[in-house]
């Protein structure tokens, strides 16, 4: 089982010559082979158990080699790390937040923080679930799954230029059928991340260890494992009915989707 069974990721990887020249040698020298996703996901389960404030450690990336060109997703650890100790601190009262996070870890995790607020992270993660704005990005022929050593994955990618092109699709069927609102704003701002890197990246769904928590579910209830995952048609459907105004297709693609997710999420609380 990976370190961190709970998390699927969201990541962008750009071409080197998106990179500074030193960035550009750092990355260059990260063998092809390497367990980049294992290694991630170890330092984060180790500072669930002891905090290790990112900012006095050197990060890495993960890579992605297409023919000959090499492009690269930084982890961007110190970023993504004071970016959601700010979105905690604005959840609850500043009065009940230092019960989570002491004032010493907080100072730790907020050093250089100004040098943070204008830089982009390439990856996006959520836990126990996969949002379905993620789904819109990607067409059931960009989807890889099978078994490794540590269990079952699915990958989808695409270029991102794709990836664009059918979020401005999803966004313009969602608002002509709801208008603007919680569910537009959040497939906006999906875009807007999308329109900050390189033209030429690569866009990539990665369902982690969530792929087998959604193996066990889909056996369970009778279906033929990750094969019959149809996440992907579920939400094209669900917005090929919005866009047309048939309310009841819609429907049907987006309840087989949650409710496939929703037993995945139970998974948590069994825990």
């Amino acid at each position: 089982m990976r370190p961190t069974p709970y998390v699927a990721s969201l990541r962008i990887y750009e071409p080197l010559a998106a990179f500074s020249p030193a960035d550009q040698l750092r990355w260059k020298a990260i063998p092809a082979n390497a367990a980049t996703r294992r290694d991630e996901e170890n330092r984060a389960l180790r500072r669930i158990i002891r905090p290790e404030p990112p900012a006095f450690r050197s990060d890495g990336a993960h890579i992605l080699d297409v023919g000959d060109e090499r492009f690269v997703a930084p982890w961007s650890t110190a970023m993504r790390c004071w970016a959601a100790l700010d979105s905690f601190k604005e959840s609850f009262p500043t009065s009940i937040t230092t019960f989570f996070v002491p004032p010493s870890l907080e100072d730790a995790l907020s050093i250089n923080s100004e040098d943070l607020e204008d830089r982009v992270p390439h990856i996006l993660t959520e836990t126990w679930v996969i949002p379905p704005r993620w789904f819109a990005l990607f067409e059931p022929g960009e989807r890889l799954r099978g078994h490794t050593s540590e269990g079952p994955f699915t990958v989808i990618r695409t270029d991102i230029a794709t990836a664009k092109r059918r979020c401005e699709s999803a966004h313009r069927a969602v608002v002509s059928a709801f208008g603007n609102g919680p569910i537009e704003g959040e497939i906006a701002t999906l875009l807007a991340w999308l329109n900050l890197f390189h033209a030429d990246s690569k866009v990539e769904c990665d369902y982690g260890g969530l792929a087998l928590y959604l193996e066990q579910s889909l056996l369970a209830h009778g279906e033929a494992g990750l094969e019959s995952d149809s996440s992907i048609e579920d939400v094209t459907l669900s917005l090929q009915g919005l866009a047309a105004g048939d309310g009841a297709m819609a429907g049907r693609g987006y309840e087989r989707l949650v409710s496939r997710w929703r037993r995945v999420g139970a998974f948590e609380q069994a825990m």
